[in-house]
């Protein structure tokens, strides 16, 4: 965000002590480097230094281990966002939260919920990840560039709930089905659902560039106020026959957040698959009154 400039101030909080300040110096000395004028602040625990944001990203949580599901980090975190979410609203009660805690959806809904702010103004952002990690998997089975590429991943972010529309990418407006066969576009999907694990894998935490680029770029939509549709974990009212479910739609994202829901055509497999990623996001944030957190 700092090097598109994205916002002309950007504020980093962590409970680590010196962990933002440590993050935001080191962000700072590449301003010159990286000609950008962003103004940049670290602080530990002082929500008064985040006073009147216009949005604020929520990563806030414990991060994925090797081995570990995003629903397993579901006690931990939902007491972590909503001591977030409560403190956050102290000092900016109009701003948009952009949830990033796992598991997402249900981050989501818990954040809406906590907040008592309009379902437009809480959203997530895993629909723009895994879209991207499913234009990455197509470019590199067609050996082609990945902006050439387009496709969208909806559903649940989750590793067996997302829904990787391969009926609906394509290569420069042409279908890319008349470029892989059924097996290889199998496999995109596949690599695609569980991309975020792959990386966990590999790294032995979360990731960390594809997801605040991913954060960038729907940020600047809001700010900017571009209207730009990310598939993102947004509320349904009636829209794909879900109603009070936070999951992954495509959306128009603009000031107000999210500005439309669209609700697109599917085949009959895909809404199976929609359906059945729905029952098992409502199965997770079930849990959340299981637990008290709400």
């Amino acid at each position: 965000m700092a090097i598109r400039e994205v916002a002309g101030e950007i504020v980093l909080l962590d409970i680590k002590e010196g962990l933002a300040e440590g993050k935001v110096l080191d962000m700072y000395q590449t301003a010159t480097l990286m000609d950008f004028d962003t103004t940049l602040t670290g602080v530990t625990n002082d929500y008064a230094a985040t006073a009147n944001s216009d949005v604020v990203v929520i990563t806030s949580g414990m991060p994925r281990k090797p081995g570990m599901t995003r629903e397993e980090l579901i006690g931990v975190n939902a007491g972590i966002v909503k001591d977030v979410v409560t403190n956050i609203l102290k000092y900016s009660p109009n701003a948009i939260l952009l949830l990033v805690s796992n598991p997402m959806d249900t981050m989501t809904y818990l954040a809406q919920k906590v907040s008592g702010l309009p379902a437009n103004r809480v959203f997530g952002m895993g629909g723009a990840l895994d879209s991207a990690r499913f234009r990455c998997y197509l470019a590199k089975a067609m050996n082609v560039c990945s902006n050439d590429v387009d496709g969208m991943v909806i559903g649940g972010h989750g590793d067996t709930t997302m829904i990787p529309l391969t009926s609906k990418a394509s290569y420069k407006g042409v279908p890319v089905s008349e470029f892989l066969d059924k097996e290889t576009l199998a496999k995109v999907a596949a690599d695609t659902m569980v991309g975020g694990a792959t990386l966990t894998k590999l790294l032995g935490t979360s990731a960390w560039y594809a997801p605040g680029a991913a954060v960038a770029r729907v940020v600047e939509s809001i700010i900017n106020d571009e209207k730009k549709v990310f598939a993102s974990c947004v509320h349904l009212d009636g829209q794909y026959g879900q109603k009070d479910i936070y999951i992954g739609a495509p959306a128009v994202i603009g000031r107000n957040g999210v500005e439309k829901v669209l609700e697109i055509s599917l085949t009959e497999e895909e809404k199976a698959a929609f359906a059945k990623s729905a029952e098992a996001v409502r199965k997770t944030a079930s849990v959340l009154t299981e637990i008290g957190a709400l």
